[in-house]
């Protein structure tokens, strides 16, 4: 291989060390020569770093608990071959819990003038934009025994979305929705303004769907059936105050709360209907209106993805005046929050006639499972003392939601688990009772 400028210098100096002091070294002082000269050409015969250009591409966006592919292609401009030990740092939380250190490290050989390309899989463990730092290259000599390293700002940004687990409960629920549109052989009692068809009457129906006239032509009683209306507003409401940052399991309250309104989201899109997002604790952190049925859940879940909870007192008043110029004509206004009986009482019930005057109200809280299993606790005074704690909270709880659903409000309140398919069936049989 011919060498040229700085190489050939270093390698004509390594040879004039060699003939004129090694010959003078005997032992253990000619092995550490030759191995300091080893390494001198190694470093020097070693690819260059600054030189080389390195992109990005792949993956932009993940669901919580999937995977993203970020690749790294790095072309290398000189003429020497590179062999590089490649680290491609990001921040602890866009890898799962102990996997850091293999799967940020890649090996790459480069042939001079060429270009490669490795892959860096990321597996968030947050919500959230998640930000590339530095690509830290170490080149290695032909020898590895000596390189060069250095680093380089390859800017990228993987953005972690809400998992929507609920997901799964969508099918079933949109058989629901098939029957109450009249797709299948089912008849409902829904009272929309879209007359369907009659029907005798059976136990439970309204007596105000009789229809009289038919009734007395039939010589038994006929009930009018209809349409559930479509093209109904629909507004979702997440507080992301204090009460949505306490923690229910593994994740705090508003995780389960925007898994919630993912699941309504896609069952009222595909009934027809018009639905927008609001998050606000002390101001609003973020809207979502007017989407159109294609874009409405990459919009909710691109502006889910950047919510965190606050660890301040929600503004109440600010929240029902926000959620009242997004709705100004009636709608089902869907509120995330919790039912902690002070904040309830001191800040939303007093405003909750400016809610019900107009609008159809549903009030979704996250309950704690744990309180159960504390509640049943026995055998020891700790576990008296807390069985009596979760009692009373659980009292507590109830009492305020008796209030609230004596004041016009559907009130649920049920685990993570089982929030999300609470609220679409509510939504559903609110559907069902014309009440939309």
């Amino acid at each position: 291989m011919a060498l040229t400028g700085r190489t050939a210098l270093i390698a004509a100096l390594g040879a004039l060390f060699v003939g004129l002091l090694l010959p003078s070294w005997t032992g253990i002082g000619a092995v550490t020569g030759a191995v300091l000269l080893a390494v001198l050409v190694d470093l020097v015969l070693a690819a260059p770093v600054r030189s080389l250009r390195i992109v990005r591409g792949g993956d932009t966006t993940v669901r919580l608990g999937d995977t993203a592919s970020v690749e790294l292609t790095v072309t290398n401009t000189a003429g020497r071959p590179l062999r590089a030990l490649i680290r491609d740092a990001w921040a602890p939380s866009a890898w799962r819990p102990g996997t850091s250190e293999t799967a940020s490290r890649h090996t790459l050989a480069v042939p001079g003038g060429e270009r490669r390309r490795t892959v860096t899989v990321l597996t968030p463990g947050r919500r959230g934009d998640h930000h590339a730092h530095r690509v830290t290259v170490r080149s290695l000599g032909p020898l590895g025994l000596a390189g060069r390293q250095g680093s380089h700002h390859v800017p990228w940004t993987v953005r972690a979305l809400p998992p929507f687990n609920s997901r799964k409960h969508l099918p079933s629920r949109l058989a629901r929705l098939r029957e109450l549109d009249g797709r299948t052989s089912v008849l409902t009692r829904g009272q929309g303004t879209e007359f369907d068809s009659l029907r005798e009457y059976l136990p439970g129906d309204d007596v105000r769907s009789i229809d009289w006239r038919a009734s007395a032509r039939r010589n038994t009683v006929a009930v009018r059936t209809w349409r559930p209306e479509r093209d109904r507003h629909i507004l979702i409401v997440l507080d992301t105050g204090r009460t949505s940052a306490g923690r229910v399991g593994d994740a705090p309250r508003l995780d389960a709360a925007l898994d919630a309104a993912l699941l309504l989201t896609a069952l009222a899109t595909r009934a027809g209907d018009r639905v927008d997002l609001l998050a606000h604790d002390a101001r609003k952190r973020a809207s979502v209106i007017g989407s159109s049925p294609s874009e409405i859940l990459p919009s909710f879940t691109n502006a889910m993805a950047l919510l965190e909870p606050a660890l301040h007192e929600t503004d109440m008043r600010s929240l029902v005046s926000t959620a009242l110029k997004m709705a100004p004509h009636r709608s089902l206004v869907v509120l995330l929050t919790g039912l902690d009986a002070a904040s309830v009482e001191d800040g939303l019930r007093p405003l909750l006639p400016l809610l019900t005057k107009r609008h159809e109200v549903v009030l979704a809280s996250v309950a704690d499972p744990h309180l159960d299993v504390l509640a049943a606790g026995r055998g020891t005074v700790e576990a008296v003392y807390g069985a009596a704690a979760a009692e009373q909270t659980r009292a507590d709880r109830r009492h305020t939601a008796d209030r609230l659903t004596r004041s016009g409000v559907t009130v649920l309140d049920a685990p993570p688990a089982q929030i999300a398919p609470a609220l679409a069936d509510a939504y559903l049989a609110l559907k069902a009772a014309g009440r939309l």
